[in-house]
C-alpha cells in the first residue's frame, strides 16, 4: 500500500495524449476535501461508490456509507468473472485474476441484519430531534428548555422514554420553571408528545438508548492493514427518510465534535458516504443548512472526507456544493425544460476540456461512464476528462444472507453493541422521585383542636405542588412496572378523586 492515490476511472478523450486510455487518480492527501458522485437512476452511481470505497480500503482508509438498496454489501466478497465486466477491464488493461473482498463491518438500526447503531437522547441534541419531528419554532423552544432542565438537574436523556417523562414533568412544573427557563403551553408539550408517539411507530425508538456507537469502532484496519468498511444496512431505514437523513447529520455532527484536529493528513482517518443525500436537505431550515456547511467545510481538519451521492448536483445547495472538489458524474438525462437546466448547472460546475462539450457528454454517456475532477496538488480543480470507470474487484451485488451471518458472527463487536443496556436516568429518577412523593403525602398528621368545626369546602379541591408533581410523573410511566406504581402507591392517595 505504498501508492499515495486511488484510481477514479480511466480518460478515453484525450487529443494531448492520443489514443489508449490512462488513469485518473485522488490524491489521497486530497481525498479529505469532499466529494460528489452525482447522474440519474441506472447511470452506474452505486457501481463507482463501491469501487471508489474498496480503494480507500486498500489504501488503509476506513469507509462508512449506507446501502440504501440492499446491493453494496457484496463488497464484503471476492468477486467474480463475468462477460460486461472482463470486457472492461480488458479494456483498461487490467487483470481479470485480482478478485478479493474487503474487510467488512454491518451495521442495522433494527439490529437484524447487522449490529445495533444507536445514540442517545442528549447525543442527538434538541435541534436535530426538532428536525426528526418536525417541529415548529415554539415546540423546538420547550424542547430546549426540557433538555435545559434535565442538565441542571442532572438527569440523564438516553431514550424515548426519559424524553417522554422529562417533557410532562416540564409541563407539570411550567409556573415553577417559567421565571428561569420561560414559558412552557401544555398545546406545545402536547404537540411534542404526539410526535414522539409517530416516530416510535416509526421504528426510531430502536436508535435511540445505550450502548452508543463509540467512533472509534468505525475507524479501525485488519491485520493486513486494509481499512474496514462499515455499511449501515438501510434498505428498509429509507423509508422513513426523517429517521435516516437525521442518523447520517449526527453521525457527521459527531465526528465533528470528537475527532481531534490532524490538519492535512497524508490520508483520511475515515471516508464517510451519503447515499440519497438531497434527504439531508429536504425540508430542512436554513439555519440548519448553514450548520451543515459549516461542518462540512471545517470536518476535513479532522481528517474526515464526506462523500454525497445523488441523482443531480442541484440537489445540494450551493454553501454545500462549493465544498465538493473531487467530482464523478455520471449521465443525466434531459428531457423536459427542468432536466436540460439541470444538465447546463452540471456543465458550469467542472473546468471544461475545449475537445468535447461537456454539456453533451453528460446527456450522452453511457452506463460505467462519467465526467471526473479531482483537487490538483495546487488545490485548484483538475480540467474535467470523460472517463470509464473501474470495475471493484469485490462482488458486485447483495451478499447472501449466509455470508453476512457468517461476518457477524466473527465480528468483534457482537458482544458490545447487540444487547441494550437500561441504566437509570431520567425515566427512572423522575419515578423515584414520585414514590417519594407519594410516600411523604400519605404520612398522616396529628389533629389539631379546633373550637368549631369549619364548613366543608364546596367543589374540588385544589391539587398541591406535590400532587401535581407526582400525577405528572405517573402519567410519564409505561409498561408494568408504571402501571403497579399507581396501584401500590399512589393508588389511595387519590382515591374518590
Amino acid at each position: 500500500m505504498a501508492d499515495k492515490d486511488v484510481v477514479l476511472g480511466y480518460a478515453t478523450q484525450d487529443k494531448s495524449r492520443g489514443t489508449g486510455v490512462y488513469p485518473i487518480h485522488l490524491n489521497l492527501k486530497r481525498a479529505n476535501r469532499h466529494g460528489l458522485i452525482a447522474g440519474a437512476t441506472g447511470t452506474g452511481k452505486t457501481v463507482t461508490l463501491q469501487a471508489l470505497a474498496e480503494s480507500f480500503s486498500q489504501q488503509g482508509v476506513p469507509v462508512f456509507l449506507a446501502d440504501v438498496k440492499g446491493d453494496i454489501s457484496g463488497i464484503s466478497q471476492p468477486g467474480k468473472s463475468h462477460p460486461k465486466i472482463n470486457e472492461r477491464l480488458l479494456a483498461l488493461g487490467q487483470s481479470l485474476d485480482q478478485w478479493r473482498g474487503c474487510p467488512t463491518v454491518f451495521w442495522d438500526l433494527y439490529g437484524k441484519q447487522g449490529h445495533p447503531i444507536r445514540a442517545t437522547i442528549s447525543d442527538m441534541g434538541p435541534v436535530l430531534l426538532s428536525r426528526l419531528m418536525g417541529l415548529n419554532e415554539t415546540q423546538e423552544g420547550v424542547l430546549n428548555i426540557a433538555f435545559a432542565v434535565a442538565d441542571d438537574n442532572g438527569l440523564l436523556l438516553l431514550d424515548l422514554k426519559d424524553l417522554r417523562a422529562m417533557l410532562q414533568h416540564v409541563a407539570a412544573t411550567a409556573a415553577e420553571l417559567g421565571s428561569l427557563y420561560g414559558n412552557v403551553s401544555s398545546s406545545s408539550v402536547g404537540a411534542i408528545q404526539r410526535r414522539l408517539l409517530v416516530l416510535e411507530r416509526s421504528g426510531a425508538k430502536k436508535f435511540f438508548g445505550e450502548p452508543m456507537l463509540e467512533l472509534d469502532d468505525l475507524i479501525q484496519v485488519d491485520d493486513s492493514g486494509a481499512g474496514f468498511i462499515n455499511v449501515l444496512v438501510a434498505s428498509k431505514l429509507v423509508q422513513e427518510p426523517a429517521v435516516y437523513s437525521t442518523l447520517l447529520l449526527w453521525l457527521m455532527s459527531e465526528l465533528f465534535e470528537n475527532l481531534p484536529e490532524v490538519g492535512d493528513p497524508e490520508k483520511p482517518k475515515l471516508v464517510v458516504f451519503f447515499d440519497e443525500a438531497h434527504l439531508m436537505f429536504k425540508n430542512t431550515p436554513q439555519a440548519l443548512i448553514d450548520k451543515i456547511e459549516q461542518v462540512v467545510r471545517l470536518i476535513r481538519s479532522k481528517g474526515v472526507g464526506v462523500y454525497f451521492i445523488t441523482q443531480s448536483p442541484g440537489d445540494i445547495p450551493d454553501s454545500v456544493l462549493a465544498q465538493l472538489a473531487n467530482r464523478v458524474q455520471h449521465a443525466l438525462r434531459a428531457f423536459t425544460p427542468k432536466e436540460q437546466k439541470a444538465v447546463r448547472s452540471a456543465a458550469q460546475t467542472f473546468r471544461s476540456d475545449k475537445s468535447f462539450s461537456v454539456q453533451n457528454a453528460i446527456s450522452e454517456m453511457g452506463v460505467g461512464e462519467a465526467l471526473i475532477s479531482t483537487l490538483m496538488a495546487n488545490g485548484a480543480p483538475s480540467i474535467v476528462k470523460r472517463a470509464l470507470v473501474k470495475p471493484p474487484l469485490s462482488r458486485i451485488g447483495a451478499a447472501k444472507k449466509a455470508e453476512i451471518h457468517e461476518i457477524l458472527l466473527q465480528s468483534p463487536f457482537a458482544e458490545k453493541y447487540d444487547t441494550m443496556i437500561d441504566r437509570e436516568s431520567a425515566f427512572e429518577k423522575l419515578a423515584q422521585r414520585a414514590a417519594a412523593a407519594a410516600k411523604a403525602a400519605t404520612v398522616k398528621k396529628p389533629p389539631r383542636k379546633r373550637a368549631h368545626a369549619a364548613p366543608k369546602p364546596r367543589g374540588r379541591p385544589r391539587q398541591s405542588i406535590a400532587e401535581t408533581f407526582v400525577k405528572s410523573v405517573v402519567r410519564s410511566l409505561g409498561g408494568r412496572t408504571g402501571r403497579a406504581l399507581v396501584r401500590g402507591i399512589l393508588g389511595s392517595l387519590f382515591k374518590g378523586r
